[in-house]
């Protein structure tokens, strides 16, 4: 008994610990996406380029979406449902990546033939903003994702429990907090 205890308390410890250190991660993140913001602002003024807002709604909703599947999946683990869990995580990997790609395709029209209405890097101030902040939040969208499937596969193997599941709560925070993201872009 007292080693469960000690056990409880060590990870209570360590816990602590953990999110203090993603928080401050966090925090530094806040720079760099505030730095981005600051540019757009600074080089835009008043002004925005003109642009398909149907797409841009259409892709947030998906990453939106996404956002109630991942709280689903933590909210199972909570309660130790470890079948909606790892469905909540392929149904957030998935949705993630449905957003990455209309990213690419109707925000960077990576395929022209598909999509005409983007902006392009080198044409003026306002692609090169839409390139730098989609871009950096591409990035963080695919980490994401990647922080999803490790998750995904630590699940498979049991490797959380509903007493000691750091690992999906830290994969669901920092999933919330690149839609939040989104929404400032």
């Amino acid at each position: 008994m007292a080693a469960l205890v000690g056990r409880a308390e060590q990870y209570a410890v360590a816990l602590r610990n953990n999110r203090m250190g993603l928080w401050l991660f966090f925090l530094s993140e806040v720079f760099l996406f505030g730095g981005l913001l600051a540019t757009r602002f600074y080089l835009w003024g008043p002004t925005r380029p003109e642009a398909n807002q149907l797409i841009g709604l259409l892709i947030t909703v998906v990453l939106l979406i996404s956002s109630v599947s991942m709280n689903l999946a933590e909210t199972a683990m909570e309660h130790g449902d470890r079948r909606t869990f790892m469905n909540g995580l392929v149904v957030t990997a998935l949705l993630g990546m449905v957003f990455f790609f209309g990213v690419l395709i109707f925000e960077w029209g990576l395929f022209p033939s598909i999509y005409e209405g983007h902006l392009t890097p080198s044409g003026d101030k306002y692609g090169a903003v839409v390139f730098a902040m989609t871009g950096m939040h591409a990035i963080h969208v695919l980490s994401g994702v990647a922080f999803i499937a490790i998750v995904w596969n630590l699940g498979r193997k049991g490797h959380f429990s509903k007493e000691e599941h750091w690992g999906v709560e830290a994969c669901a925070i920092y999933w919330h907090y690149v839609d939040l993201v989104w929404i400032f872009f």
